[in-house]
């Protein structure tokens, strides 16, 4: 397995090892299969695990737990999350020091090497354009991020809790941008990564949100970057294999998944399984030091180490396949 340049661990595997899939976000799997998929990740050299505690109510947690009970870490790191929504400044070291210490149970760890800001991020004022019900828990103004959440995860390093901090990448593009370049950068970034520049179904607060702006910037300032999304949820691969959700929520990634057509020819013209394809894709974009896996099973996890093991696409490549899904 390649490893990358990451600056909060030094340097990581160019793959990780998601909590979706093994909380069941992305369909059913099983404790034993989840527990098996983290063993065999390992085995092939994957040094980093993103878990959190909205995967599976905390099961993906508790199976890296499981997996690790007893036992030395060694090199492997392991991030986790919390969702915190926008609380009065006097709340917030409170809300992120009750989740960590309920997924540092879960992990049986007593610290995680980052600790990332799961709530997407917005300007003080910003209406979503869907779910602005869900505003109030679902995002974080940047007053709040700024006074509030920046200064408690700076505390949660000084107490040996976490290793560093960092945010979700997701949420209004305008703040995000802000909060690169604010003098207090996080010392992590979570961008999504696909040639669809889509982020489907979570991108749900800004109408214009536009990953590439993000990823750009970031790579432009110099905040570590971990990719997501590299399937966009499934759009990318040969077909989904869940349903939609009955509410609705993820027809954005139904639809992408009809967008990404002309992505599956190609593929098929090169010869390559697309969800291969689209895992070479995000492992050949500059600086992105990690790709994070929504794999739910060893044989998914199999397809995902192919990928790395073949190594980056060409340039040309990647232009063709931006091409053809912009027409």
């Amino acid at each position: 397995m390649e490893k990358r340049s990451f600056k909060p661990y030094g340097s990581i595997s160019a793959l990780t090892l998601g909590g979706g899939g093994l909380g069941q976000v992305w369909g059913e799997t099983t404790r034993e299969e989840a527990i098996a998929t983290v063993n065999l990740a390992l085995e092939n050299g994957i040094n980093h695990l993103d878990v959190a505690p909205m995967y599976g109510k905390g099961e993906a947690e508790r199976v890296v737990g499981e997996v690790f009970k007893g036992k030395d870490l060694g090199e492997v790191k392991i991030t986790t999350k919390c969702r915190l929504g926008t609380l009065p400044d006097d709340e917030v070291y409170e809300r992120l020091i009750s989740s960590l210490d309920k997924s540092l149970v879960n992990l049986n760890m007593e610290r995680v090497d980052l600790f990332l800001l799961h709530s997407q991020l917005r300007k003080d004022d910003f209406q979503l354009y869907t779910l602005n019900e869900h505003r109030e828990t679902n995002t974080t103004s940047l007053s709040c991020y700024y006074n509030a959440v920046i200064p408690a995860f700076e505390r949660l390093k000084q107490e040996g809790k976490i290793g560093s901090w960092g945010i979700g990448g997701l949420g209004q593009t305008q703040a995000i941008l802000e909060a690169l370049n604010h003098e207090m950068q996080p010392e992590a970034i979570q961008c999504v990564v696909n040639p669809l520049n889509s982020a489907g179904a979570i991108g749900y607060v800004d109408q214009d949100f536009d990953p590439q702006k993000i990823l750009t910037e970031s790579q432009k300032v110099g905040v570590p970057i971990l990719g997501i999304r590299a399937v966009q949820a499934g759009a990318l691969t040969l077909e989904m294999d869940r349903e939609p959700h009955p509410s609705g929520f993820d027809i954005k990634d139904f639809e992408d998944y009809d967008k990404a057509e002309p992505f599956r020819k190609l593929a098929f013209e090169w010869k390559m399984n697309p969800s291969i394809l689209a895992h070479r894709y995000a492992l050949s974009v500059e600086k992105v030091s990690s790709v994070i896996l929504g794999v739910k099973n060893r044989n998914e996890l199999l397809e995902c180490l192919d990928a790395e093991s073949k190594g980056p696409i060409t340039q040309d490549q990647i232009i063709e396949i931006d091409k053809v899904l912009s027409k």
